[in-house]
C-alpha cells in the first residue's frame, strides 16, 4: 500500500497539479497586492478620494454595504485586466510550436488515405501526381 501511494504521489500529474496550485496562490497574492496597494489607491485619487467600500444605506436596523459590493466588481475587473496583460505578454514571449509536415494525402480518385510519397494509390491503383 506505500508503495502504491507512493507511485500515485510521484507522478507527473499530481506533483505538476501541486506546484500550479502552490504557485498560482502565491501569484494572486502578488496580484492583489498590485491591485488593492497600488493600482485602487491611484484609481480613488484620480476619482476624487472616494471609497466605494465605505458607501452604505441604512434600512432600519440593516446596514446594506453597497460600496464593498462595487468595490469587489471594480477590484475583480482591475484584477481581471493585470492577468489579462500578464498572460498576454508571457504567451508572446513563447516561442511558436514548429508546425510538423503531413505524412498522409488523400488520394483524388478513391478519397483513402495514402502516404505522401505515394505515387500510385494502394487501393485504387491510380497513378498520382
Amino acid at each position: 500500500m506505500l508503495k502504491e501511494f507512493k507511485n500515485f504521489v510521484l507522478r507527473g500529474n499530481v506533483l505538476d497539479l501541486a506546484v500550479a496550485v502552490i504557485i498560482g496562490a502565491a501569484f494572486g497574492k502578488i496580484i492583489t497586492s498590485l491591485v488593492g496597494d497600488i493600482i485602487t489607491p491611484i484609481i480613488g485619487l484620480v476619482m476624487g478620494g472616494v471609497n466605494f467600500s465605505e458607501q452604505a444605506i441604512i434600512v432600519g436596523a440593516a446596514v446594506i454595504k453597497w460600496g464593498a459590493f462595487v468595490q469587489t466588481i471594480i477590484d475583480f475587473l482591475l484584477i481581471a485586466s493585470v492577468i489579462f496583460i500578464i498572460v498576454k505578454a508571457a504567451n508572446r514571449l513563447k516561442k511558436p510550436v514548429p508546425v510538423a509536415e503531413p505524412t498522409i494525402k488523400d488520394c483524388p480518385h478513391c478519397f483513402s488515405i495514402i502516404s505522401i510519397k505515394a505515387t500510385r494509390c494502394p487501393n485504387c491503383t491510380s497513378e498520382l501526381d
